[in-house]
């Protein structure tokens, strides 16, 4: 006989619950991972905040992971805790590239989504609509590109360095010295 889990019972309630929003959920060590739409991630935000059975009163976290060869490529995690159970909770939505509408914000429900959605607008290039003040956070307002993504070169665009002759910081495009080498990965003994 199977023994449910706190985790997968609790999955099992919200599904439930809202049918129409969650499209598919799982439990991952644990915790309670929900996928939805991205116009769904501000209702669902709101029903974990406020529902007895979750209490996720606290947003720790806003990440993105970068999957190129999906159709949408992006998927937008928000990590969820509840004091008052104990417990956390994952919600999990795809979006597409750049051009697309991108995920609402909820900044009016979680303040402290302010800075994550900055954060992952800055490295992945992910539209947060609604936002307030949607800018760059930890890269330069010049700066050209998205640096987490999978199709940013590992060099970068441009470097930036101290000229002390011209006793200011210079920006560059980057030069490399030496082309990149092949390496044979399969065999850990040199051939030749």
């Amino acid at each position: 006989m199977l023994k449910f889990t706190q985790a997968q019972r609790t999955l099992s309630c919200i599904r439930n619950m809202l049918p129409r929003i969650v499209t598919t959920g799982v439990v991952i060590h644990g915790e309670p991972v929900l996928y939805v739409d991205p116009e769904n991630v501000p209702p669902m935000l709101n029903f974990l905040k406020n529902h007895t059975m979750t209490r996720c009163k606290q947003l720790l976290d806003v990440t993105a992971v970068d999957v190129p060869t999906r159709p949408k490529r992006f998927e937008v995690v928000y990590q969820l805790l509840s004091v008052e159970h104990n417990s956390r909770m994952r919600v999990k939505t795809q979006v597409g590239a750049l051009g697309e509408e991108g995920v609402p914000s909820v900044v009016d429900l979680f303040p402290s989504a302010n800075w994550f959605e900055r954060e992952v607008w800055d490295m992945y290039g992910i539209y947060f609509a609604g936002h307030p003040d949607l800018r760059r956070i930890l890269t330069d307002y010049g700066f050209q590109g998205h640096p987490l993504r999978k199709d940013f070169p590992l060099s970068g665009f441009v470097e930036v360095r101290y000229d002390s002759t011209k006793k200011r910081v210079v920006t560059e495009p980057v030069q490399l010295s030496q082309e990149f080498r092949q390496f044979d990965l399969l065999t850990p003994w040199q051939t030749k």
